[in-house]
Protein backbone atom coordinates (compact mmCIF):
# COMPACT_ATOMS: atom_id res chain seq x y z
CA UNK A 1 0.00 0.00 0.00
CA UNK A 2 1.11 3.54 -0.64
CA UNK A 3 -0.16 6.98 0.21
CA UNK A 4 1.23 10.44 -0.33
CA UNK A 5 0.71 12.67 2.67
CA UNK A 6 0.99 16.41 3.12
CA UNK A 7 2.53 17.31 6.46
CA UNK A 8 2.89 20.60 8.31
CA UNK A 9 6.65 20.24 7.97
CA UNK A 10 6.49 19.14 4.32
CA UNK A 11 5.82 21.23 1.25
CA UNK A 12 3.72 19.61 -1.47
CA UNK A 13 5.81 18.36 -4.38
CA UNK A 14 5.96 20.98 -7.13
CA UNK A 15 5.51 20.10 -10.78
CA UNK A 16 8.52 22.00 -12.08
CA UNK A 17 11.31 21.13 -14.44
CA UNK A 18 14.56 19.75 -13.03
CA UNK A 19 17.27 22.34 -13.39
CA UNK A 20 20.13 20.17 -12.20
CA UNK A 21 21.13 17.67 -9.53
CA UNK A 22 23.98 16.98 -7.15
CA UNK A 23 24.82 13.65 -5.50
CA UNK A 24 26.67 12.68 -2.33
CA UNK A 25 28.36 9.25 -2.55
CA UNK A 26 28.84 7.39 0.72
CA UNK A 27 27.19 4.57 2.67
CA UNK A 28 24.02 5.97 1.16
CA UNK A 29 23.73 8.05 -2.00
CA UNK A 30 21.65 11.20 -1.53
CA UNK A 31 20.85 13.27 -4.59
CA UNK A 32 19.64 16.86 -4.41
CA UNK A 33 17.13 17.36 -7.23
CA UNK A 34 16.99 21.04 -8.13
CA UNK A 35 13.33 21.95 -8.60
CA UNK A 36 13.85 25.67 -9.14
CA UNK A 37 13.14 27.35 -12.46
CA UNK A 38 15.96 29.22 -14.23
CA UNK A 39 17.09 32.41 -12.54
CA UNK A 40 15.71 31.73 -9.06
CA UNK A 41 16.55 29.67 -5.98
CA UNK A 42 19.44 27.34 -6.76
CA UNK A 43 19.76 29.12 -10.11
CA UNK A 44 19.91 32.65 -8.69
CA UNK A 45 22.77 34.38 -10.55
CA UNK A 46 23.42 37.04 -7.87
CA UNK A 47 27.23 37.19 -7.43
CA UNK A 48 28.49 35.81 -4.11
CA UNK A 49 31.91 35.74 -2.47
CA UNK A 50 33.11 32.26 -1.41
CA UNK A 51 32.67 31.80 2.33
CA UNK A 52 33.59 29.16 4.91
CA UNK A 53 34.72 26.54 2.37
CA UNK A 54 31.76 27.14 0.07
CA UNK A 55 33.39 27.91 -3.29
CA UNK A 56 30.24 28.92 -5.16
CA UNK A 57 30.42 32.27 -6.93
CA UNK A 58 26.68 32.90 -7.16
CA UNK A 59 23.97 32.80 -4.51
CA UNK A 60 22.32 29.87 -6.25
CA UNK A 61 25.55 27.85 -6.45
CA UNK A 62 26.30 28.41 -2.78
CA UNK A 63 22.81 27.29 -1.79
CA UNK A 64 23.19 24.06 -3.78
CA UNK A 65 26.67 23.39 -2.36
CA UNK A 66 25.30 23.80 1.19
CA UNK A 67 22.53 21.30 0.37
CA UNK A 68 25.12 18.88 -1.00
CA UNK A 69 27.20 19.26 2.16
CA UNK A 70 24.24 18.33 4.38
CA UNK A 71 23.43 15.43 2.06
CA UNK A 72 27.05 14.23 2.31
CA UNK A 73 26.88 14.22 6.11
CA UNK A 74 23.68 12.19 6.11
CA UNK A 75 24.99 9.98 3.30
CA UNK A 76 28.09 9.12 5.33
CA UNK A 77 25.89 8.21 8.30
CA UNK A 78 23.11 6.14 6.73
CA UNK A 79 23.23 2.80 4.97
CA UNK A 80 20.99 2.13 1.98
CA UNK A 81 21.44 0.39 -1.35
CA UNK A 82 18.69 2.56 -2.84
CA UNK A 83 19.68 6.14 -3.73
CA UNK A 84 17.68 8.78 -1.86
CA UNK A 85 16.30 11.72 -3.83
CA UNK A 86 15.52 15.06 -2.18
CA UNK A 87 13.37 17.36 -4.29
CA UNK A 88 14.51 20.81 -3.18
CA UNK A 89 13.80 24.43 -3.97
CA UNK A 90 14.20 27.90 -2.55
CA UNK A 91 10.83 29.64 -2.72
CA UNK A 92 9.09 32.55 -0.94
CA UNK A 93 7.78 31.35 2.44
CA UNK A 94 5.83 33.13 5.18
CA UNK A 95 7.73 35.95 6.85
CA UNK A 96 7.44 39.47 8.23
CA UNK A 97 9.84 42.00 9.69
CA UNK A 98 10.31 40.07 12.95
CA UNK A 99 9.89 36.38 12.09
CA UNK A 100 9.99 33.90 9.23
CA UNK A 101 9.59 30.27 8.26
CA UNK A 102 13.15 29.14 7.50
CA UNK A 103 12.18 26.02 5.63
CA UNK A 104 10.48 22.66 5.82
CA UNK A 105 11.00 19.10 4.69
CA UNK A 106 9.26 15.78 5.03
CA UNK A 107 8.62 12.44 3.45
CA UNK A 108 6.97 12.85 0.04
CA UNK A 109 5.23 9.46 0.40
CA UNK A 110 4.57 6.90 3.11
CA UNK A 111 4.39 3.14 2.53
CA UNK A 112 3.07 0.11 4.36
CA UNK A 113 3.15 -3.66 3.74
CA UNK A 114 5.98 -3.48 1.22
CA UNK A 115 8.41 -6.41 0.73
CA UNK A 116 10.52 -7.00 3.87
CA UNK A 117 8.51 -4.51 5.94
CA UNK A 118 9.50 -5.17 9.58
CA UNK A 119 5.99 -4.35 10.82
CA UNK A 120 2.75 -5.06 8.98
CA UNK A 121 0.08 -2.41 8.63
CA UNK A 122 2.54 0.35 9.57
CA UNK A 123 3.53 3.53 7.75
CA UNK A 124 7.20 4.07 6.83
CA UNK A 125 8.63 7.16 5.10
CA UNK A 126 9.53 6.59 1.46
CA UNK A 127 13.33 6.62 1.82
CA UNK A 128 13.28 4.16 4.73
CA UNK A 129 10.74 1.91 3.01
CA UNK A 130 13.02 1.72 -0.03
CA UNK A 131 16.03 0.85 2.14
CA UNK A 132 14.12 -1.93 3.91
CA UNK A 133 12.59 -3.29 0.69
CA UNK A 134 15.93 -3.20 -1.10
CA UNK A 135 14.29 -1.62 -4.16
CA UNK A 136 12.93 1.82 -4.99
CA UNK A 137 9.19 1.83 -4.37
CA UNK A 138 8.47 5.29 -5.79
CA UNK A 139 8.02 6.20 -9.43
CA UNK A 140 11.24 6.91 -11.36
CA UNK A 141 12.69 10.36 -10.59
CA UNK A 142 10.04 10.99 -7.89
CA UNK A 143 11.65 12.48 -4.76
CA UNK A 144 11.55 10.51 -1.52
CA UNK A 145 11.85 13.77 0.44
CA UNK A 146 10.52 17.23 -0.42
CA UNK A 147 12.32 20.31 0.95
CA UNK A 148 11.41 23.99 0.62
CA UNK A 149 13.48 26.86 2.00
CA UNK A 150 12.84 30.58 2.24
CA UNK A 151 14.37 32.43 -0.70
CA UNK A 152 13.44 35.85 0.73
CA UNK A 153 14.95 35.54 4.22
CA UNK A 154 16.86 38.70 5.09
CA UNK A 155 16.99 39.85 1.48
CA UNK A 156 13.82 41.94 1.48
CA UNK A 157 12.66 44.67 3.91
CA UNK A 158 9.49 42.74 4.81
CA UNK A 159 11.30 39.46 5.64
CA UNK A 160 13.49 39.89 8.76
CA UNK A 161 15.89 42.28 7.03
CA UNK A 162 19.53 41.48 7.69
CA UNK A 163 18.93 37.95 9.04
CA UNK A 164 20.30 35.73 6.30
CA UNK A 165 21.43 32.14 5.92
CA UNK A 166 25.12 31.51 6.49
CA UNK A 167 26.19 29.45 3.47
CA UNK A 168 29.63 28.44 4.71
CA UNK A 169 30.42 24.78 5.33
CA UNK A 170 32.67 25.31 8.35
CA UNK A 171 30.00 25.54 11.10
CA UNK A 172 31.23 29.03 11.91
CA UNK A 173 28.12 31.13 11.40
CA UNK A 174 28.22 34.57 13.02
CA UNK A 175 25.54 35.38 15.57
CA UNK A 176 23.70 37.50 13.01
CA UNK A 177 23.17 34.59 10.60
CA UNK A 178 21.49 31.17 10.58
CA UNK A 179 23.69 28.22 9.65
CA UNK A 180 22.04 26.69 6.58
CA UNK A 181 23.83 23.34 6.77
CA UNK A 182 22.65 22.83 10.35
CA UNK A 183 19.10 23.76 9.36
CA UNK A 184 19.27 21.36 6.43
CA UNK A 185 20.49 18.49 8.60
CA UNK A 186 17.46 19.09 10.83
CA UNK A 187 14.93 19.19 8.00
CA UNK A 188 16.45 16.24 6.16
CA UNK A 189 16.16 14.33 9.44
CA UNK A 190 12.40 14.86 9.29
CA UNK A 191 12.29 13.59 5.74
CA UNK A 192 14.24 10.49 6.69
CA UNK A 193 11.66 9.61 9.34
CA UNK A 194 12.04 11.86 12.38
CA UNK A 195 8.28 12.45 12.38
CA UNK A 196 5.01 10.72 13.04
CA UNK A 197 2.33 10.48 10.37
CA UNK A 198 -0.30 10.28 13.08
CA UNK A 199 -2.02 13.62 13.59
CA UNK A 200 -0.51 15.15 16.75
CA UNK A 201 -3.45 17.55 17.07
CA UNK A 202 -6.29 15.01 16.91
CA UNK A 203 -4.52 11.75 17.68
CA UNK A 204 -5.95 10.18 14.52
CA UNK A 205 -3.82 7.70 12.63
CA UNK A 206 -3.27 8.28 8.93
CA UNK A 207 -5.92 6.17 7.17
CA UNK A 208 -6.27 4.25 10.43
CA UNK A 209 -2.69 2.93 10.25
CA UNK A 210 0.02 3.75 12.82
CA UNK A 211 3.45 5.15 12.00
CA UNK A 212 6.54 3.12 12.85
CA UNK A 213 7.35 6.14 15.08
CA UNK A 214 4.31 5.39 17.24
CA UNK A 215 5.72 2.09 18.50
CA UNK A 216 8.53 3.86 20.38
CA UNK A 217 6.68 6.98 21.56
CA UNK A 218 5.38 6.34 25.08
CA UNK A 219 3.30 8.11 27.67
CA UNK A 220 5.86 8.05 30.48
CA UNK A 221 3.17 8.21 33.18
CA UNK A 222 1.68 4.87 32.13
CA UNK A 223 4.45 3.49 29.85
CA UNK A 224 1.82 3.05 27.14
CA UNK A 225 3.06 3.42 23.54
CA UNK A 226 1.14 5.66 21.17
CA UNK A 227 0.25 2.70 18.99
CA UNK A 228 -1.77 1.22 21.87
CA UNK A 229 -3.69 4.41 22.72
CA UNK A 230 -7.02 5.75 21.56
CA UNK A 231 -7.18 8.93 19.49
CA UNK A 232 -8.29 10.87 22.57
CA UNK A 233 -5.42 9.52 24.65
CA UNK A 234 -2.89 10.43 21.99
CA UNK A 235 -4.41 13.89 21.68
CA UNK A 236 -4.16 14.44 25.44
CA UNK A 237 -0.59 13.14 25.71
CA UNK A 238 0.59 15.44 22.92
CA UNK A 239 -0.22 18.47 25.08
CA UNK A 240 1.10 17.09 28.37
CA UNK A 241 4.36 18.79 29.25
CA UNK A 242 7.08 16.20 29.93
CA UNK A 243 4.46 13.53 29.24
CA UNK A 244 5.91 11.74 26.20
CA UNK A 245 9.27 9.98 25.97
CA UNK A 246 11.10 8.08 23.26
CA UNK A 247 11.60 4.44 24.21
CA UNK A 248 13.90 2.85 21.64
CA UNK A 249 16.97 0.71 22.36
CA UNK A 250 19.45 2.79 20.38
CA UNK A 251 18.38 6.12 21.82
CA UNK A 252 18.11 4.72 25.34
CA UNK A 253 21.65 3.35 25.14
CA UNK A 254 23.04 6.67 23.90
CA UNK A 255 21.17 9.05 26.23
CA UNK A 256 23.62 8.76 29.19
CA UNK A 257 26.56 9.47 26.87
CA UNK A 258 24.95 12.56 25.31
CA UNK A 259 22.78 14.36 27.86
CA UNK A 260 24.31 16.32 30.72
CA UNK A 261 23.10 16.37 34.33
CA UNK A 262 19.90 18.36 34.72
CA UNK A 263 20.20 21.92 35.98
CA UNK A 264 18.01 22.72 38.96
CA UNK A 265 16.80 25.81 40.79
CA UNK A 266 16.09 25.32 44.47
CA UNK A 267 14.15 27.97 46.36
CA UNK A 268 14.52 27.98 50.12
CA UNK A 269 15.19 30.30 53.01
CA UNK A 270 13.13 31.69 55.89
CA UNK A 271 10.73 33.64 53.67
CA UNK A 272 10.31 31.09 50.86
CA UNK A 273 6.93 29.94 52.12
CA UNK A 274 4.90 28.04 49.56
CA UNK A 275 7.48 28.73 46.86
CA UNK A 276 10.04 26.47 48.54
CA UNK A 277 11.17 23.53 46.43
CA UNK A 278 12.89 22.56 43.20
CA UNK A 279 12.10 24.06 39.79
CA UNK A 280 12.70 22.94 36.22
CA UNK A 281 14.87 25.43 34.35
CA UNK A 282 16.07 26.12 30.86
CA UNK A 283 19.82 26.60 30.60
CA UNK A 284 21.83 29.24 28.77
CA UNK A 285 24.07 28.66 25.78
CA UNK A 286 26.28 31.46 27.12
CA UNK A 287 28.17 31.74 30.40
CA UNK A 288 29.39 28.79 32.50
CA UNK A 289 27.38 25.60 32.76
CA UNK A 290 26.13 24.66 36.18
CA UNK A 291 28.20 22.09 38.01
CA UNK A 292 27.57 20.00 41.08
CA UNK A 293 29.03 22.81 43.23
CA UNK A 294 26.05 25.06 44.04
CA UNK A 295 25.91 28.74 43.13
CA UNK A 296 23.46 30.67 45.25
CA UNK A 297 22.46 33.61 47.35
CA UNK A 298 19.55 35.81 48.27
CA UNK A 299 17.15 36.09 45.34
CA UNK A 300 16.63 39.79 44.54
CA UNK A 301 14.38 41.11 41.76
CA UNK A 302 15.47 43.84 39.39
CA UNK A 303 12.71 46.48 39.19
CA UNK A 304 13.21 49.02 36.44
CA UNK A 305 9.76 49.25 34.84
CA UNK A 306 6.66 51.13 35.96
CA UNK A 307 4.67 47.88 36.22
CA UNK A 308 7.13 46.40 38.70
CA UNK A 309 9.00 44.17 36.30
CA UNK A 310 12.73 44.29 35.67
CA UNK A 311 14.15 43.96 32.15
CA UNK A 312 17.81 44.78 32.90
CA UNK A 313 18.29 45.96 29.33
CA UNK A 314 20.37 48.94 30.46
CA UNK A 315 23.05 49.22 33.14
CA UNK A 316 21.43 48.85 36.56
CA UNK A 317 20.73 51.93 38.61
CA UNK A 318 22.12 52.35 42.11
CA UNK A 319 19.20 50.71 43.94
CA UNK A 320 19.03 47.67 41.67
CA UNK A 321 22.81 47.30 41.70
CA UNK A 322 22.80 47.35 45.50
CA UNK A 323 20.06 44.72 45.56
CA UNK A 324 21.73 42.18 43.28
CA UNK A 325 25.33 42.61 44.43
CA UNK A 326 26.57 39.24 45.76
CA UNK A 327 23.04 37.92 45.28
CA UNK A 328 21.08 36.13 42.55
CA UNK A 329 19.30 38.55 40.19
CA UNK A 330 15.71 37.85 39.14
CA UNK A 331 14.84 39.56 35.83
CA UNK A 332 12.03 39.39 33.30
CA UNK A 333 12.21 38.27 29.70
CA UNK A 334 11.66 40.91 27.02
CA UNK A 335 12.97 43.92 25.09
CA UNK A 336 16.60 42.82 24.69
CA UNK A 337 18.82 39.78 24.28
CA UNK A 338 19.39 37.49 27.23
CA UNK A 339 23.13 38.12 26.96
CA UNK A 340 22.53 41.86 27.47
CA UNK A 341 20.59 41.17 30.68
CA UNK A 342 23.34 38.85 31.90
CA UNK A 343 26.07 41.41 31.22
CA UNK A 344 24.18 44.11 33.07
CA UNK A 345 23.46 42.13 36.23
CA UNK A 346 26.99 40.70 36.15
CA UNK A 347 28.43 44.22 35.96
CA UNK A 348 26.36 45.08 39.05
CA UNK A 349 27.92 42.18 40.97
CA UNK A 350 25.24 39.47 40.69
CA UNK A 351 26.37 35.89 41.27
CA UNK A 352 23.82 34.40 38.86
CA UNK A 353 20.71 35.34 36.87
CA UNK A 354 17.22 33.82 36.83
CA UNK A 355 15.00 34.93 33.92
CA UNK A 356 11.21 34.75 34.28
CA UNK A 357 9.39 34.07 31.02
CA UNK A 358 6.87 36.67 29.87
CA UNK A 359 4.43 34.26 28.21
CA UNK A 360 2.76 31.14 29.52
CA UNK A 361 4.33 27.83 28.55
CA UNK A 362 7.02 25.35 29.40
CA UNK A 363 10.68 25.89 30.22
CA UNK A 364 12.97 26.85 27.39
CA UNK A 365 16.63 27.73 27.14
CA UNK A 366 18.43 31.05 26.87
CA UNK A 367 19.99 31.34 23.41
CA UNK A 368 22.89 33.60 22.56
CA UNK A 369 26.65 33.75 22.70
CA UNK A 370 28.85 36.15 24.64
CA UNK A 371 32.25 35.16 26.02
CA UNK A 372 32.13 38.17 28.35
CA UNK A 373 29.37 36.56 30.44
CA UNK A 374 30.93 34.67 33.35
CA UNK A 375 27.91 34.05 35.61
CA UNK A 376 25.41 31.18 35.18
CA UNK A 377 21.89 31.93 33.94
CA UNK A 378 18.66 29.93 33.84
CA UNK A 379 15.09 30.51 32.69
CA UNK A 380 11.87 29.59 34.48
CA UNK A 381 8.24 29.58 33.40
CA UNK A 382 5.92 32.53 33.88
CA UNK A 383 3.81 30.51 36.32
CA UNK A 384 6.83 29.55 38.44
CA UNK A 385 8.12 33.10 38.27
CA UNK A 386 4.85 34.47 39.59
CA UNK A 387 4.91 31.96 42.45
CA UNK A 388 8.43 32.97 43.42
CA UNK A 389 7.80 36.70 42.99
CA UNK A 390 4.93 36.51 45.46
CA UNK A 391 7.43 35.60 48.19
CA UNK A 392 9.60 38.63 47.41
CA UNK A 393 7.09 41.32 48.25
CA UNK A 394 8.50 41.85 51.74
CA UNK A 395 12.25 42.47 51.51
CA UNK A 396 14.95 44.96 52.39
CA UNK A 397 17.24 46.62 49.88
CA UNK A 398 19.80 43.83 50.12
CA UNK A 399 17.99 40.83 51.56
CA UNK A 400 14.81 38.94 50.75
CA UNK A 401 14.98 35.89 53.01
CA UNK A 402 14.47 33.82 49.85
CA UNK A 403 17.53 31.84 48.84
CA UNK A 404 18.06 30.68 45.25
CA UNK A 405 20.51 27.83 44.69
CA UNK A 406 21.57 26.74 41.21
CA UNK A 407 23.32 23.44 40.63
CA UNK A 408 23.43 20.41 38.37
CA UNK A 409 21.59 17.36 39.70
CA UNK A 410 23.84 14.41 38.89
CA UNK A 411 20.99 11.96 39.55
CA UNK A 412 18.91 13.35 36.66
CA UNK A 413 19.64 14.03 32.98
CA UNK A 414 18.65 17.25 31.25
CA UNK A 415 15.76 16.47 28.96
CA UNK A 416 15.12 12.93 30.20
CA UNK A 417 12.40 11.34 32.29
CA UNK A 418 12.96 9.48 35.56
CA UNK A 419 13.89 6.34 33.58
CA UNK A 420 16.50 8.29 31.59
CA UNK A 421 14.51 8.24 28.36
CA UNK A 422 14.67 11.45 26.35
CA UNK A 423 11.54 13.57 26.43
CA UNK A 424 9.72 14.72 23.33
CA UNK A 425 8.43 18.23 22.64
CA UNK A 426 4.88 18.40 24.01
CA UNK A 427 3.93 22.00 24.89
CA UNK A 428 0.59 22.42 26.63
CA UNK A 429 -0.74 24.28 23.59
CA UNK A 430 -0.36 22.14 20.48
CA UNK A 431 2.12 23.49 17.96
CA UNK A 432 1.26 21.88 14.60
CA UNK A 433 4.34 20.60 12.84
CA UNK A 434 6.45 20.94 15.99
CA UNK A 435 4.66 19.02 18.75
CA UNK A 436 5.62 15.35 19.19
CA UNK A 437 7.96 15.15 16.16
CA UNK A 438 10.85 16.88 17.96
CA UNK A 439 13.00 16.34 21.01
CA UNK A 440 12.33 18.43 24.12
CA UNK A 441 13.76 21.92 24.46
CA UNK A 442 15.06 20.87 27.90
CA UNK A 443 17.85 18.72 26.47
CA UNK A 444 21.40 19.74 27.34
CA UNK A 445 23.40 19.98 25.21
CA UNK A 446 20.89 21.27 22.67
CA UNK A 447 19.89 18.61 20.16
CA UNK A 448 19.63 19.01 16.39
CA UNK A 449 16.02 17.82 16.39
CA UNK A 450 14.64 20.32 18.89
CA UNK A 451 11.97 22.58 17.37
CA UNK A 452 14.39 25.52 17.06
CA UNK A 453 17.87 25.77 15.60
CA UNK A 454 20.21 26.76 18.44
CA UNK A 455 23.50 28.61 18.11
CA UNK A 456 25.61 25.87 19.69
CA UNK A 457 24.72 23.02 17.32
CA UNK A 458 27.39 21.29 15.27
CA UNK A 459 27.26 19.57 11.90
CA UNK A 460 26.78 16.21 13.55
CA UNK A 461 23.88 13.79 13.96
CA UNK A 462 25.50 11.08 16.08
CA UNK A 463 26.61 10.47 19.68
CA UNK A 464 28.37 11.59 21.79
CA UNK A 465 26.98 14.98 20.66
CA UNK A 466 23.60 14.21 19.15
CA UNK A 467 20.74 11.71 19.36
CA UNK A 468 19.23 12.09 15.89
CA UNK A 469 20.74 9.04 14.21
CA UNK A 470 20.03 6.69 17.15
CA UNK A 471 16.32 7.49 16.77
CA UNK A 472 16.44 6.81 13.05
CA UNK A 473 18.11 3.49 13.82
CA UNK A 474 15.25 2.70 16.22
CA UNK A 475 12.73 3.03 13.37
CA UNK A 476 14.74 0.91 10.95
CA UNK A 477 17.72 2.81 9.55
Amino acid sequence: MKAAKSLCRMAAALACALAGAGAAQAAATITIVNQNAPGIGFNDPTPATPVGGNTGTTLGQQRLIAFQQAASIWGATLTSAVPIRIGAAFVPLACNTTGAVLGSAGAAEVWSDFPNAPRANTWYPAALAAKLAGVDLTAPATPHIVARFNSRLGLFPDCVPGLTFYLGLDNNAPASQIDLVTTLLHEMGHGLGFQTFTDDETGQQFFGIPSVWDYHLVDNRTNTPWVAMTDAQRQASAITWRGLSWDGPNVNAAVPTVLAPRSNLNIGGANAGGAAGNYFVGTASFGPALGTTPVGGQLMPVVDQANGTGLACTPLGANNALAVRNNVALVDRGSCDFTVKARNVQAAGALAMVVVDNVAGEVAGLPGTDPAVTIPSVRITLADGNTIKATLQQRSRTKSGVVATLAADSTQLAGADAQRRILMYTPSVNSPGSSVSHYTTEATPNQLMEPSINDDLGHTVTPPRDLTFPLLRDIGW
